[in-house]
């Protein structure tokens, strides 16, 4: 049974379903009819006249594509417990997760790979990340563990990004349409505010473009004392992830984008470049 208590410390049910039906651009209609409950209770469900019970909710949830997170937070607003756990890699029942990612990590030596999470934190780096990463800053330490303050502070991989403009796009356009996603996600919010008060962002940026999307790979390129070197990306995610923490976690794999990169990048591995 919900709890009264509960449902008082979290949004109601209400005003998160409109929300994600403007989001999904979805009416209360067709909400009903994606998630088989009425119209008529999904009305009174919405205006609070109903209460929704747990099987309703799991299927507005649903039908709204909600991930892990905002799924429990549906169901808190609902007045109940969550379904999804949230548990850290280090725990004991992501252990086999954990090896798997080291894996991952592993076997794209001699390239970079990252563990990132759903704020660009990054979690976990195999050693041709941070070869190369001490290579890029001639030795220098990063400030930050989170990937957008990476590239945007000036201090920081920003002043070696030669496509700086592109890249940084990209990553703006990225975290707006995570925000449009999940609007609800104040974490998310602040790391854009903080991330557009660095020097020299375009003031076109704080709005979402609407344009067309960007193409769906984008050349990094980095400047050092070996010449230019070029890296392209591929996340990976894992599929039909029962956790919160795996369903927002992703693999950043680069790869080299030309042989000079390549060999750099065998050479860094062979303790050629110091």
């Amino acid at each position: 049974m919900p709890t009264a208590h509960a449902a008082d410390k979290h949004p109601a049910i209400g005003v998160l379903l409109r929300e994600w039906r403007g989001v999904r651009r979805m009416s209360q209609l067709d909400l009903a009819h994606e998630s088989g409950v009425s119209g008529r209770h999904l009305g009174f469900i919405e205006t609070g006249r109903a209460q929704a019970s747990r099987e309703v909710v799991s299927r507005l949830a649903e039908a709204l594509s909600l991930p892990l997170r905002e799924q429990n937070a549906l169901l808190l607003a609902a007045g109940y417990a969550p379904h999804y756990g949230e548990s850290t890699l280090a725990s004991p029942s992501m252990e086999r997760l954990s090896q798997a990612i080291g894996l991952i990590l592993r076997h794209q030596e001699p390239y970079p790979a990252f563990v990132i999470s759903r704020h660009f934190d990054v979690l976990a780096a195999n050693d041709a990340a941070v070869r190369i990463n001490a290579f890029l800053l001639e030795g220098q330490q990063s400030a930050h563990a989170n990937l957008l303050h990476q590239v945007f502070d000036p201090q920081d991989f920003r002043r070696v990004i030669l496509n700086w403009p592109e890249v940084a796009a990209k990553f703006i356009r990225q975290l707006q349409d995570e925000l449009v996603a999940a609007p609800s996600d104040r974490k998310a919010r602040q790391l854009l505010a903080d991330v557009l008060k660095y020097p020299d962002v375009p003031a076109a940026w704080r709005l979402r473009q609407l344009g067309p999307e960007p193409e769906p790979v984008l050349t990094m390129v980095f400047k050092s004392r070996a010449g230019p070197l070029r890296f392209f990306e591929t996340i990976t995610t894992f599929a039909a992830p029962r956790d919160v923490t795996l369903d927002e976690l992703r693999i950043d794999c680069a790869f080299p984008a030309d042989e000079h990169t390549a060999s750099v990048c065998a050479r860094l591995a062979a303790g050629e470049l110091m």
